[in-house]
C-alpha cells in the first residue's frame, strides 16, 4: 500500500485548484442537481467562488445527507491538556518552544481530578492533548493516564505527537480508540517555513501518522488542516484527498475532518489575513465535505464564535467541543457552578471563543429540535434500538 505522502505529492492538487476560479455556476447547479460531489473536481466546484451564491442549496442538502447518516444528534466532547512543554517551533502556536509562557507537565492525578470534573458537566468522551515533547511518551505515562481515566470517560481519544506504530499499541491496549492528527498545512513549502525546528518539521512524515496509528489498532482517525496557514481551498482539497485516501486504505476506522480556523497565539502570531477563511465560506466548506464524504464526522471546536456555532449544528457538523480549556490544569480553575475559568489562562495554545458552559451549548442543541449526545456510542445504540422496534 502506497502511503498517503506518497499519493498526495502525485494528485493534481495545484490543478483542482486552479479549477476552482474557473467554475461556472451552471458546473455547480448540475452537481447540487445530483445532490452529491463524485469526486475531487466536484468538490472543487462546491468550494468555488461561484458556489457562493448556491449556498442555500448545498446547505439544504448537506443537512438532509447528514440527518440520513447522523440523524438529528451532535457528538459532545471536552479537550484536556496534559503539557505545554514541546520541542518543536511552530510559529503560529502557543506551544512552541520559543515562547515565554510557563511550561507544565501535570501529574496523573490532577488529570484524574480534571476528569472528574469534565465528568460531572455531563461529558463521557475526552480527548487527550500534548505538545510534542518525547519525555512524557516514553516512560508510560500516556498510558497510565488512559488506563486511570477510562472509567471515568469511556471513550478517550489523542492528539499528540506522531509516533511509530508499535508505539501508539501500548495506548491502544490502554483503552485509546480515537487519534487526530493534523498535518496543519497541506501547502509544503509552507509547511517548511512555519514549522524551522523540531521533529514535527518533516512534513510526510506527519502525513503518514494516520496510517500508523490505524496499524496499531485506533477505530477512530481524525485529520484536518489549520484554516488560515494557506489557501483554504487548496488546504481542503488536500484534507478531502487525505479522507478519501484513509477510507480505501483505512476502512474499518470511523474517519473525521476538523476545520479549526486560526486564532491569534502566545508568541504575537496574528492570522494572514490574506488567508483567512470568511463565516460564509466556512459554511460553504462544512457543506461541500458533507456532499462528498456522506459518512464523515465533521468536528467543530470552540475555536469559533457562539453564533457561528449555532448556525451550523443543522448543516453539517457531527461533533463539538464544549465549555473547553486550551491550558494544562485550566478546568482546575473552573468555577463548577458558571463554569468559567477563575484566572487568567498564561499557558493555552490559544484562546477560545466560544467561552459557554457544556449545558448551554448542550440546551442550544435541543433547541434546534437536535440531541446532544455525551458517550460516543450512543449514536449506534439508538440506531439499533430503532432496527429493533422496525423488526
Amino acid at each position: 500500500m502506497s502511503q498517503f505522502s506518497e499519493v498526495f505529492a502525485a494528485l493534481p492538487i495545484d490543478a483542482y485548484h486552479r479549477q476552482t476560479l474557473d467554475t461556472s455556476s451552471s458546473t455547480v447547479e448540475g452537481i447540487l442537481h445530483k445532490g452529491r460531489a463524485e469526486d475531487l473536481r466536484d468538490f472543487a466546484a462546491l468550494i468555488s467562488p461561484a458556489a457562493q451564491g448556491k449556498i442555500e442549496e448545498l446547505a439544504r442538502i448537506s443537512r438532509a445527507r447528514t440527518q440520513r447518516h447522523f440523524g438529528k444528534v451532535i457528538r459532545l466532547f471536552a479537550p484536556i491538556y496534559l503539557s505545554n512543554e514541546c520541542i518543536n517551533v511552530c510559529k503560529y502556536c502557543g506551544f512552541s518552544r520559543n515562547n515565554p509562557i510557563p511550561r507544565i507537565t501535570l501529574p496523573v492525578e490532577q488529570v484524574v481530578a480534571e476528569t472528574r470534573k469534565l465528568a460531572a458537566q455531563g461529558f463521557r468522551s475526552l480527548l487527550i492533548v500534548a505538545g510534542e515533547h518525547p519525555k512524557y511518551v516514553s516512560n508510560g505515562y500516556v498510558e497510565t493516564v488512559v488506563r486511570e481515566c477510562l472509567p471515568i470517560m469511556p471513550s478517550l481519544g489523542i492528539e499528540l505527537g506522531p509516533l511509530e506504530t508499535p508505539d501508539y499499541r501500548p495506548i491502544v491496549d490502554a483503552g485509546c480508540e480515537g487519534l487526530i492528527a493534523y498535518q496543519e498545512t497541506y501547502h509544503r513549502p509552507t509547511y517548511k517555513e512555519l514549522h524551522p525546528a523540531g521533529p514535527k518539521k518533516h512534513y510526510g512524515w506527519r502525513m503518514e501518522t494516520p496510517e500508523r496509528a490505524y496499524a496499531a489498532g485506533f477505530r477512530r482517525l481524525g485529520i484536518g488542516a489549520l484554516f488560515g496557514l494557506y489557501d483554504w481551498r487548496y488546504e481542503a482539497l488536500a484534507v478531502a484527498a487525505h479522507a478519501r485516501h484513509l477510507y480505501r486504505h483505512c476502512w474499518k476506522a470511523q474517519i473525521n475532518i476538523s476545520v479549526p480556523r486560526m486564532r491569534p497565539a502566545a508568541g504575537g502570531f496574528q492570522p494572514d489575513p490574506a488567508y483567512q477563511m470568511s463565516d460564509r465560506e466556512l459554511v460553504q466548506l462544512v457543506c461541500a465535505f458533507r456532499l462528498l464524504l456522506p459518512h464523515a464526522g465533521l468536528v467543530l471546536s470552540t475555536r469559533e464564535p457562539p453564533a457561528l456555532r449555532d448556525g451550523l449544528v443543522q448543516l453539517g457538523i457531527t461533533t463539538m467541543s464544549a465549555g473547553s480549556s486550551t491550558e494544562p490544569g485550566g478546568y482546575s480553575h473552573f468555577d463548577e457552578t458558571t463554569w468559567t475559568p477563575a484566572e487568567d489562562q498564561p499557558g493555552e495554545q490559544f484562546h477560545i471563543a466560544d467561552e459557554r458552559s457544556p449545558q448551554e451549548v448542550a440546551d442550544m442543541i435541543r433547541s434546534q429540535g437536535y440531541e446532544p449526545v455525551w458517550k460516543d456510542f450512543d449514536q449506534s445504540l439508538v440506531s439499533t434500538q430503532q432496527q429493533l422496534e422496525k423488526v
